[in-house]
């Protein structure tokens, strides 16, 4: 149940500037919790912790991304 209120508060978040605004302001997961709650979704702070997580797929493409290079300036 709390994956299916995740989904929906991420589309109401993609949806409404207001509540876009709020989360880049809170300083914290207990504050992004408060305001999902506020909005009236109930999340858990597991629920939180995996949609940030990466997946495998998403990781390989990070790490096998573009070439790190160094330019210093003598």
């Amino acid at each position: 149940m709390s994956e299916e209120q995740l989904k929906a508060f991420l589309a109401q978040v993609k949806a409404e500037d207001s509540l876009q605004e709020k989360l880049k302001a809170a300083a914290d997961s207990d504050a992004v919790l408060a305001i999902a709650k506020d909005a009236g979704f109930s999340i858990s702070a597991d629920d939180l912790k995996k949609a940030s997580e990466l997946s495998e797929d998403e990781l390989e493409g990070v790490a096998g991304g573009a070439p790190c290079v160094d330019i210093s300036y003598a």
